[in-house]
């Protein structure tokens, strides 16, 4: 074990990065409380951290080359994980959608956050491994087909939103490994023409709920949105974020969206929102720039991976964060739908928390090994 923990791992070791992801967090402990401070969502919240921080050593002494070798096997068994949600007795409903599992001892969690690791190893894996050149419309089908996989049981929970958050991870790294741009044009305009193609089927086969087609109308034509129904989470968040105003409430909980219950899910897809209120434009200007740091940290450490799977590890994890942060602070604004997609290191949730850090340790094992050969 000593030979593992050597100074020079010490010395190499990104402990600003550990420590913006570990103030976020805190920072969101705080948010957590102010949101719900008659229940225990913010204690637990402080007990995943230690638990993600206990994952995230582990993850950063190890080698990640061995893992990434081992991809394959991590992948097939988070699809067995994202399989068994669905089974009954096992897979835990919540909100009307399948997507936890229970286990003995390990007890609840959501496979789907953790199943977006070995979904990116295996893309590094394949992509990393190719020579130099643009990219064949194979190579895109095989790396299509490894988030086909996952994405597809995810569907049948079904978690739109965490469904989502599993589509940047190919687009990075498709980019990376240098894919045409006929292929790139071609991709946007048929996302043009059969997105609002498919959503209109949907409407009209009725697979697309009466709700989902509100929470689409809300953003598109905010004045005939009924604040009383389906419009409901977004008109609370923008009354909840105009609140805060500059510096926010403080602590004045006799006129709090989150306090009174008016906000939904304070604690979880509008911890945002929760922030707006309690600290206002500075409260979250400042969490935006601690964001951009860390993310800035972690493309500082792609430069410096020692290979090319490394890299593209490193991006993936990049894009995933940058898309969820973008697409949750987006729905807590109005400015896109609710799908449920929760703040990374800020929402309340064992497995979000306890993934993105797994994640993070990643990038740090990667970045102690960067004079390595």
């Amino acid at each position: 074990m000593a030979a593992i923990i050597e100074k020079r791992n010490l010395r190499d070791f990104d402990w600003l990065t550990a420590f913006l992801a570990v103030a976020i967090v805190c920072f969101g402990v705080w948010q957590i409380y102010n949101a719900q401070p008659t229940e225990t969502y913010w204690s637990k919240q402080i007990v995943g951290l230690g638990i993600a921080l206990i994952a995230f050593a582990v993850i950063a002494i190890i080698d990640y080359r061995r893992v990434i070798d081992a991809a394959p096997v991590f992948y097939i068994f988070g699809l067995i994980l994202l399989a068994l949600v669905l089974v009954p007795g096992l897979g835990v409903k919540v909100n009307g959608q399948q997507a936890w599992l229970k286990l003995p001892i390990i007890g609840q969690f959501q496979p789907s956050e953790f199943v977006k690791i070995p979904t990116v190893l295996l893309l590094a894996k394949y992509f990393g491994a190719r020579k130099a050149g643009t990219l064949t419309f194979k190579e895109i089908l095989v790396g299509a087909g490894i988030l086909a996989a996952p994405v597809g049981l995810i569907m049948f929970e079904p978690d739109a939103g965490q469904a989502m958050t599993y589509f940047p991870l190919l687009a990075v790294v498709l980019f990376l490994s240098a894919v045409k741009v006929r292929y790139i044009a071609l991709t946007i305009v048929a996302g043009l023409i059969f997105v609002p193609l498919a959503f209109w089927v949907g409407v009209q086969t009725g697979n697309i709920k009466k709700y989902q087609i509100e929470r689409v109308n809300v953003i598109l034509d905010p004045e005939s949105a009924d604040p009383r129904g389906f419009g409901y989470h977004t008109v609370q968040s923008m009354i909840t974020v105009g609140k805060g105003g500059l510096s926010g409430i403080k602590g004045d909980t006799e006129t709090s969206q989150s306090a009174l219950k008016f906000l939904p899910e304070p604690h979880t897809d509008f911890i945002f929102a929760v922030t707006a209120e309690n600290t206002g434009f500075i409260g979250c200007i400042s969490l935006l720039l601690a964001y951009a740091l860390l993310l800035s940290r972690l493309v500082a450490g792609a430069r410096q991976a020692p290979d090319r799977a490394g890299m593209l590890v490193i991006m993936a994890i990049v894009g995933g964060l940058t898309f969820q942060i973008f697409m949750n602070v987006g729905m807590v604004l109005g400015f896109l739908p609710v799908i449920g997609v929760p703040l990374p290191l800020m929402s309340a949730g064992l497995s979000a928390v306890l993934s993105t850090f797994i994640a993070i340790g990643f990038v740090i094992s990667i970045k102690m090994r960067r004079f390595v050969n």
